[in-house]
């Protein structure tokens, strides 16, 4: 079931219960599984001034259902009051986290244990129509599902910085033969729609639907291999400035970078840490772990640039068969495992060429999961944006400082992902499952 066939009917209605109760376990069984598998010394350390403790993170997802279903939907009086400039995380950065009295671990798995059964009793009796918007077609459930996905990535990313043996495992890929089809793919030129209004869980940044005109370029099949990577640092693409904006430039001067976030080169060969193994590069895998800066001094010395937010979501959702915009690359089916790596089911992006089943219409592949995929567009607000529920979700972003990602990753779970979500962050950061593909005019 798409979200849009989520009807009016008694069938209709419990049909997106099931969905929305069905997105919400599944979001819980992931964070049980992050928070459960170190022991309490590891939940309350902090892996990283970039990043939360693990058991900050598991009390705010708690507080935060509460604050949206059991006040502002359900009404309900707050439970524990006390800890809401706590875990707000806009009163406190992540550097200062650890000297808040935060709870312990017993507890806060008690908090949002307690939490979660109030939601899942007042998700039994909602009413999804004629409420308010925070209720229409359960985006308020829909929200707070997000909500943990994104902090379950935001802990897997705690996880791959955390030192120490493994703790996490997941199947390794399936061979897939090497990719030798297109290099690239021409996007046709015109207009095409971009955005959405009518994705019943879409957040505030990614509304409303409009009309976009985009000239035609090629943008690359596949995201930038770990091998193709591999090429512009042996040609000295760390030691050469012309390839760096005079601010990536400084960076990677004051950072002395020389490979992608947790690479080590012994010998001829580049290794790489992952969640506490240590192995070879797979040169068929996308690159990962590179920050904008890194990402356009690839492009640059590729004779090429990264593309705009625009065209890849041109590239990911134009049909030029019907001219519409679709929900995903494949069409507007919600993700089934044949059609993306999403959900944590691997610890690692597939190797390029995989998911035939999920590629666009003009042939683009692996648009969504596998990687976050930096783009050249700053962080801005569609035409007629609205804040909503609150404006710290985005508004509060907007403007130069932010750069925009689009397409998941493999730590992203589809009810957090789809062909008009937007992700964001700083120029500088590396911590996150991000890389990219490039692109060019037509002419170029």
């Amino acid at each position: 079931m798409t979200a849009q066939e989520s009807g009016t009917t008694a069938a209709g209605t419990e049909t997106l219960r099931e969905r929305l109760l069905a997105s919400l376990v599944t979001a819980r069984d992931r964070t049980t599984l992050l928070t459960s598998c170190v022991e309490d010394p590891d939940l309350t350390a902090q892996h990283s001034p970039l990043m939360s403790p693990l058991v900050w993170d598991l009390a705010h997802i708690g507080n935060q259902e509460e604050l949206w279903l059991l006040r502002n939907v359900g009404g309900r009086e707050a439970m524990r009051p006390d800890i809401d400039v706590l875990y707000d995380a806009f009163e406190h950065p992540r550097s200062e986290r650890p000297s808040l009295p935060l709870l312990p671990p017993a507890e806060a798995r008690k908090y949002a244990a307690e939490v979660r059964g109030r939601a899942l009793d007042l998700l039994e009796g909602a009413d999804f129509e004629g409420g308010s918007r925070l209720t229409e077609a359960g985006f308020a459930f829909g929200m707070i599902a997000q909500h943990e996905q994104q902090h379950d990535e935001t802990m897997l990313i705690t996880h791959q910085l955390r030192t120490g043996p493994a703790v996490l495992t997941a199947p390794a890929h399936e061979p897939v033969p090497p990719y030798t089809g297109p290099a690239e793919v021409l996007v046709p030129g015109g207009p095409f729609t971009m955005g959405t209004s009518t994705e019943p869980w879409a957040l505030d940044n990614e509304r409303p639907a409009h009309v976009r005109e985009v000239a035609p370029f090629w943008i690359d099949t596949v995201p930038v291999t770990n091998a193709a990577y591999q090429a512009f640092i042996a040609d000295g693409g760390y030691d050469t400035e012309r390839w760096w904006t005079p601010e990536g430039w400084a960076h990677v001067r004051r950072n002395s970078l020389k490979a992608p976030l947790y690479w080590r080169r012994e010998g001829s060969q580049w290794l790489r840490r992952r969640f506490g193994v240590t192995e070879v590069v797979p040169p068929e895998e996308p690159v990962l772990h590179v920050c904008w800066y890194e990402a356009d001094a690839y492009a640059r010395w590729a004779g090429r640039r990264l593309p705009t937010e625009a065209e890849w979501e041109k590239a990911a959702r134009h049909d030029p068969v019907t001219g519409r915009s679709t929900r995903y690359p494949w069409g507007d089916a919600d993700p089934e495992p044949e059609h993306a790596n999403l959900g944590q089911r691997h610890l690692s992006p597939a190797p390029v060429g995989s998911y035939p089943a999920g590629r666009s219409p003009l042939g683009v592949r692996q648009l969504i999961g596998d990687v976050w995929e930096w783009t050249s567009s700053d962080l801005e607000p569609y035409p007629g944006f609205a804040a909503f529920p609150y404006r710290e979700y985005s508004e509060v972003f907007f403007g130069p400082e932010y750069k925009v990602m689009r397409g998941g990753s493999f730590a992203v779970d589809a009810v957090a992902c789809r062909g008009t979500f937007r992700n964001w962050d700083y120029p500088i950061r590396r911590q996150i499952f991000a890389g990219f593909r490039t692109a060019r005019p037509e002419s170029a």
